[in-house]
């Protein structure tokens, strides 16, 4: 079974306590194919809570709090999760610093894009787990 990003699945865990539903991933899961995660939550990340971005290799929050070990224990519980379920691929929430996949926010919280990868997605990847985007569906 494939995991998914739990935000996508309608699942209240974004920084802000709402979701980014995606009707045909919350489908899948729903017909038992995918699993949702929320790294940020496994990581003991609250729900609501202060955006984050990477910068620097490191994760801070808007009001300038490190928060990059939470990311990481994360994204390792997250990929413990993945090798349990047997997943071969995660479709992860494109630009989130914990799930961005190829594209994040430059980490002064400007808005602007960059190229690179989240946390658990730059995981996932090392470890042999395809990255898809709901933006690749």
């Amino acid at each position: 079974m494939d995991i998914v990003s739990a935000c996508l699945c309608g699942i209240n865990c974004k920084y802000d306590g709402k979701n980014n539903l995606n009707t045909a991933l919350m489908e899948r899961v729903m017909r038992g194919e995918l699993l949702p995660v929320c790294p940020e939550v496994l990581g003991g990340l609250s729900i609501p809570r202060v955006p984050c971005e990477i910068k620097d290799g490191r994760v801070y929050t808007r009001d300038g709090r490190d928060v990059t070990e939470e990311f990481y224990l994360g994204a390792k519980k997250t990929l413990e999760i993945a090798r349990a379920a047997g997943a071969k691929r995660a479709f992860l929430k494109q630009r989130s610093p914990s799930c961005g996949c190829g594209k994040v926010y430059d980490g002064n919280f400007s808005g602007k894009i960059v190229p690179g990868d989240g946390i658990t997605a730059a995981l996932l990847k090392q470890n042999g787990i395809e990255v898809i985007t709901e933006e690749d569906l």
